[in-house]
């Protein structure tokens, strides 16, 4: 499966989600995913993730909202031409969700952005069985 990315100010952000049946439970409405992200930065500028906000799905509800300060306990810093890849989780309700949002970065020449992070779908394998 091809990643789903978007680019903002010469800040890419690439997401492979994947599901993760080990820690999932279907006939009790529990379906995990993995989601791994890696954040180039192919601006001129050294950044810093700063916040992170994103918006949970599941069957096309909004079920969460997660907001806080960088990602995985880190707020990384990219100099031109870096990048920063993490893995992280989440619980949806559903067999099929999506997950949307953003970051907050900051230019160390000074000034904050928004990056966006493009909306993925959660889709759990069961249904093409």
């Amino acid at each position: 499966m091809r990643p789903f990315t978007e680019t903002t100010a010469n800040i890419t952000v690439s997401v492979e989600p994947a599901p993760l049946p080990e820690e999932s439970n279907p006939d009790e409405g529990v379906f995990a995913f993995s989601y791994s992200i890696t954040v180039k930065n192919g601006s001129e500028d050294t950044v810093q993730l700063m916040e992170r906000h994103w918006l949970i799905e599941s069957a096309e509800r909004q079920i969460g909202e997660v907001t806080g300060a960088g990602v995985v306990g880190v707020q990384p810093v990219l100099e031109p031409g870096a990048d920063f890849s993490y893995t992280s989780s989440v619980v949806i309700n559903d067999p099929v969700g999506a997950m949307k949002g953003s970051y907050v970065f900051r230019r160390s020449s000074g000034g904050f952005f928004v990056v966006q992070i493009p909306r993925f779908k959660l889709v759990y394998p069961s249904l093409f069985h």
